[in-house]
């Protein structure tokens, strides 16, 4: 195989936005096919990608014979089964983030995909921007010294009540949508877990975190981070070592929020600018899955580094419970 033709369940707004498009422009894949009963939203994907096939269920895709990965952008609740059933299809799987409400519902998507030796993993695609793998290199080489603490916030607005993000029975709420990239991000950059949550504080409307300030404690740093799906728009990753800070502006919405930027500023004053003004981590998420497919290259976001994220988020929770 030479080609991953890839099919997607469902014709989200985020999967013809975002995904769909970067499954069509990564090399060594191709967009075979969607899954929808709604000929007025398949039109759009078929603009981008005419030869698509078009499945009036989930199933059906699954059945294609053609089809050898899925990228699954369902709401949250859905993703474990639907991961799973693309599995037992004998389909690689890339599902959206959250893969899960819990970190124990990992393992039965874990154990599916070693029993099948096929790829799965969640689409945490901020892994595989070049201003990610920069940040953890400069880390790395103590570019900022003896870490001290880690900052994160990620907040827009949404208050639209029918908003999968806004209903809890779909999993909703800011921490499931955009936490697990303030905490995954610090996760991904030391390679630490959280020893504990020292403060969670959360406001909830109808049933789903809209507002939530957490601080925790690393082996070896401080963390303080918040999101919110009320405020206005803003992202920012700080790293607050002994002899330097790293700041990445734009680092969940690269080119969208704004230009993909990492900041070292010396301890006297001396800043040195990384800028990234090009890439796409959609495309880069896809072509790492497909050379994961392929080659069998590692992939810088397997399953239980997603996990590790999601005991956080497990964390938090407990926290805020008492």
């Amino acid at each position: 195989m030479e080609t991953v033709n890839w099919g997607i369940l469902g014709a989200a707004n985020f999967a013809r936005r975002h995904m769909g498009p970067a499954i069509h422009a990564a090399g060594r894949g191709r967009l075979a096919a969607l899954a929808t009963s709604s000929a007025g939203k398949a039109a759009p994907f078929q603009a981008f990608a005419p030869d698509l096939r078009v499945h009036d269920s989930y199933e059906a895709l699954l059945d294609d014979p053609g089809i050898d990965a899925v990228y699954v952008p369902l709401p949250n609740h859905l993703h474990v089964d639907w991961a799973l059933k693309a599995l037992e299809a004998g389909k690689h799987v890339l599902v959206e983030k959250p893969l899960a409400m819990k970190a124990s519902d990992f393992d039965a998507v874990i154990a599916a995909r070693d029993r099948s030796g096929l790829c799965a993993a969640e689409a945490y695609m901020i892994v595989h921007h070049p201003q990610w793998q920069k940040a953890k290199a400069l880390f790395e080489a103590g570019a900022i010294g003896r870490l001290v603490r880690v900052s994160g916030a990620f907040s827009f607005d949404n208050r639209d009540a029918g908003n999968i993000r806004n209903r809890p029975e779909t999993g909703g709420g800011a921490v499931p949508d955009i936490g697990v990239y303030i905490y995954g991000a610090a996760r991904f950059v030391t390679g630490e877990e959280p020893s504990e949550i020292l403060s969670a504080k959360v406001e909830r409307e109808n049933g789903v975190d809209v507002w939530t300030h957490i601080t925790a404690q690393f082996p070896s740093f401080h963390y303080s981070g918040v999101v919110s799906m009320r405020m206005a728009p803003w992202q920012e990753m700080v790293f607050h070592g002994e002899s330097g800070v790293m700041r990445l502006t734009a680092p969940f919405n690269a080119n969208v929020y704004g230009e993909a930027r990492v900041v070292v500023q010396s301890a006297d004053l001396v800043e040195t600018v990384h800028r990234f003004p090009a890439d796409n981590h959609y495309v880069h998420q896809v072509e790492a899955f497909n050379a994961s497919v392929l080659d069998g290259a590692a992939y810088a976001c397997p399953l239980e580094f997603s996990r590790g994220t999601q005991a956080m988020i497990d964390m938090v929770w407990a926290k805020e419970a008492g």
